[in-house]
Order: C-alpha cells, then sequence, then structure tokens
C-alpha cells in the first residue's frame, strides 16, 4: 500500500490488492481535493498527479477519470439526490464525505459499473480513511438506498439548467442568451464531448479511415474510440492532433500562409501552434508554463512541425519588427468547457471571470502592439461570459483606431452561420452542431473568437 497526501497531510493508502479500489480510491480523492479547494488543479491534473502516486495502469486511469468526470457531470443532480437521502442534509465542511457519497452514486446511476462494487469499495474507502471511518455505515445505507432507488432518481433528473448548473452560471446565461439558449447549453454539458481532430491532410479522407465524420468546420470527428488514441493510424506518423473543433477555428481565421511571422500567445497545450506550424509560418509559441511547453515540444516532433518556444509571460515579449499575424488564446475561466471539463462548473466563480479580465485587458493590448501595419490579430477565449469575449473586444476597439475588425463568414465555417454574431465575431455554444446537424452530435466547446486587422 502506499499513502496518497493532500494538502493536509496523510489521508488514506491507496490499496492495490483488491480489483478497482486503488482507481475508486484516486477519483474519491481528487474529486475531494477540488471540492475542498486544497489546490488549484483541474480535475485532470489531480487526477495525473493523484494517478501517477498510486501507480495505477491504463484501465485503472481510465476508471478513475471516468468516476470522477461523471461526479461533477451530474454533480448538481446528485448534491440533490444525496441531500434528501441524509437526515441533516449534505455536509458542507466535509468535502471528503461528499465526495465518496457523490463518487458513489455518480457509478450507481451513470456508469456501467456493478452496483455491489461501487457500495462495498466505497464503504472500504471510508473504513481505510480516518476521516471517514466513523461514517462508513453511513455510506453503505446511503448508497444502497439509491441502489433500490435508481429508477425513480433517474426519472426526476429532467432540468439540467435549474437543478445541475450552479446558481450564478444559470443565472447568468438566463440573462445573456434567454431561457431556451441556456437550457440548451445546460442539456449539452450533460452530453459530453466527442474527440475531435485536426488533420494535415484532407479531413474527407481520413474520416472515412477512422470511422468518424468530417465536420464543415474542417476538424474530424470520432464518435466512437476503441482503441487507445495513440493506436490510431496516423497518430505516430503525425498525421493529425487532438483539438475541440470550435479551438481550431481560431487559427484558421488568422489564415496563417507560408512565410509569415506568426505568434501564438499563451500557446500551451499547442493545438494551435501546430496549425500555424501546419500552414508553413514560421511561429513564435510563447507560454509562462515550462512544463506545458515541453508538451507542446513533444507534441510538435510528434507532427514534425517547428516552431520557436520561449517560456515567459507574454506581456514582455518584443519583438523588433513585430509579426504578420498574432493569435491571443487568453486565460479566462474556460466556462466553455464544461462538457468536455465538468468540475469548471463546481470549481469556477464569478470573481474569477472579474479577476481575469483585466489580465485579459493587458494581453490584448500587448499582442496588438506586436502587430505590423495591415497585420492581422485573432483574440479568442474558451469562455461563455461576454466580459470575456465581446465586451473585451468592444472595449478595446473603442481605445484602439488603428484597428477594424474583420468578420468571420458563414463560407469559413463549411456553411455554418449560427455560430456568426451580428458583429461578425464567432460565438460558438456547445448546443451548437445539435439539432441542424445531427449527424455531427456532440455539440462545440463555447468559444469566442474576434479576427482584427491593423490599419493604420
Amino acid at each position: 500500500m502506499a499513502t496518497r497526501r493532500n494538502a493536509d497531510g496523510p489521508v488514506t493508502a491507496i490499496d492495490r490488492t483488491v480489483g478497482g479500489l486503488a482507481a475508486r480510491q484516486v477519483a474519491h480523492g481528487a474529486v475531494a481535493d477540488l471540492l475542498g479547494n486544497t489546490h488549484a488543479f483541474a480535475l485532470e491534473d489531480a487526477l495525473a498527479q493523484a494517478g501517477r502516486h498510486a501507480g495505477l495502469d491504463g484501465a485503472d486511469a481510465a476508471l478513475a477519470r471516468a468516476i470522477a468526470t461523471a461526479t461533477f457531470r451530474r454533480f448538481g443532480f446528485l448534491k440533490q439526490v444525496l441531500a434528501a437521502r441524509l437526515a441533516q442534509g449534505l455536509p458542507a465542511d466535509n468535502p471528503r464525505l461528499v465526495a465518496l457519497l457523490a463518487t458513489g452514486a455518480a457509478q450507481i446511476l451513470d456508469l456501467n459499473v456493478p452496483d455491489h462494487a461501487a457500495v462495498d469499495l466505497g464503504v472500504r474507502i471510508a473504513k481505510g480513511d480516518p476521516q471517514l471511518q466513523h461514517l462508513s455505515g453511513l455510506v453503505n445505507a446511503v448508497l444502497r438506498r439509491i441502489v433500490r432507488e435508481r429508477d425513480a432518481i433517474l426519472a426526476a433528473m429532467t432540468d439540467p439548467l435549474a437543478d445541475n448548473t450552479p446558481d450564478w452560471l444559470a443565472h447568468r446565461w438566463r440573462t445573456i442568451y434567454g431561457q431556451d439558449v441556456a437550457q440548451a447549453i445546460a442539456t449539452a454539458h450533460l452530453g459530453g464531448a466527442a474527440i475531435d481532430l485536426t488533420v494535415k491532410g484532407s479531413p474527407a479522407e481520413w474520416a472515412e479511415r477512422l470511422g468518424g465524420i468530417a465536420l464543415p468546420t474542417g476538424s474530424v470527428r470520432l464518435h466512437e474510440v476503441r482503441a487507445p488514441i495513440a493506436d490510431l493510424p496516423g497518430y505516430a506518423e503525425g498525421e493529425w492532433w487532438v483539438q475541440d473543433a470550435a479551438a481550431a477555428i481560431p487559427a484558421r481565421l488568422l489564415a496563417a500562409r507560408p512565410g509569415e511571422d506568426a505568434a501564438d500567445l499563451c500557446a500551451a497545450p499547442g493545438g494551435k501552434t501546430a496549425q500555424l506550424a501546419a500552414a508553413g509560418a514560421r511561429v513564435v509559441a510563447v507560454d509562462r508554463s515550462a512544463p506545458r511547453l515541453e508538451r507542446l515540444r513533444e507534441n510538435l516532433a510528434r507532427l514534425r512541425l517547428a516552431a520557436e518556444i520561449r517560456v515567459g509571460d507574454a506581456l514582455t515579449l518584443t519583438q523588433d519588427e513585430g509579426f504578420d499575424a498574432v493569435l491571443l488564446d487568453a486565460p479566462c475561466s474556460a466556462t466553455g468547457t464544461i462538457r468536455r471539463h465538468p468540475d469548471v462548473a463546481w470549481t469556477k466563480s464569478a470573481t474569477d471571470i472579474a479577476r481575469l479580465s483585466g489580465l485579459q485587458r493587458r494581453l490584448l493590448d500587448k499582442a496588438a502592439s506586436l502587430v505590423r501595419p495591415g497585420g492581422r490579430l485573432v483574440y479568442c477565449t474558451c469562455s461563455l461570459e461576454r466580459e470575456e469575449g465581446e465586451a473585451q473586444i468592444g472595449a478595446f476597439l473603442a481605445r484602439n483606431p488603428a484597428f477594424a475588425r474583420v468578420p468571420v463568414t458563414a463560407a469559413e465555417l463549411g456553411g455554418l452561420a449560427e455560430p456568426i454574431d451580428a458583429n461578425g465575431d464567432l460565438r460558438a455554444l456547445p448546443s451548437h452542431l445539435g439539432a441542424s446537424r445531427p449527424e455531427a452530435s456532440g455539440g462545440l466547446d463555447g468559444f469566442f473568437a474576434s479576427r482584427l486587422r491593423r490599419v493604420a
């Protein structure tokens, strides 16, 4: 056994002797850490760190990820389910108990795992955790009751906006987009995300080869992946990389040309850098995170693409002659990625939006200063919040008369007009590519992008 630690010291011993237990311990620990705000990691980072410490193999790591992701995807529903079955309601001051009950309930209600494994292993986790040992009987009783009442519970999960979305986000989206669109966004979040690829060659040919479909935006979407990504045709040869279809649009709008000087600010994890390099531009990729840039470097090597990689703050980047094209994917609240990263809904707050909007303004002004006369600038965020998108561009154009908007056209999106707003900016929503293109079900990440040209 190995003791897993969090910010508060030893918590529980990872038990590799019982099948599936270690995976559930890692999922529980990652969810508890995020609910308890013991670190600032995203769920993927928390899972990766805990999984490495526990020595999980590929199958157990995948199970831990599935459990934790399912927990956050229906966390609003699960909180109501649990609160109704606890005499004193859900204990806000005990995130480890909440996490254990929620991960157990998620397995019972949403995952194809045996009920007895979800219950019995949940009880084992409680008995092995010094903070939860005295509550193992409660864990057993609550999870067994959820097994008995599963059909009724699932039938009651009908309103993802009112019951499965944090109140502050539901209110914002109703105000910004209206009730119907807000409802569609929340529904799309329940569906999760497909795997999208950006390919070097023909999307139609790669879609046929991989058993996917070519999206109108130029990406390839895989609905069913029965093998590890690295085992799929074309991966080892560097013919494609994983990138959400919406995330791939901003670099396409920048339309870098062979021989142009291009900058990708806040570049990691590197999908957009790869797009610019594949287009033939001379790319400078900048990010503050050295580890994330190392991953970018490894990805470029696999893709047989080249870029100049600089570790540092984009606000301090200098380039005497400027760039023909600058792409700024600014740090943001990431509320557009909830269908892919459901923990975002429960770990971010309105204060994050206010805090990040000031940084976005500074980065946007810096990016503009790097653009040569006649050059292009694309600003984008994976956020659904106007403060991080439309409002940023409106304020920027008001204080920077040297720049003008270059509207996005439906032709650039393969005929899709739905994600283009009245100003000609991209406003992709998780609910897009739904009813209008049922063959491409899976939606899009929520993304904002505006294309600007330096005219003076």
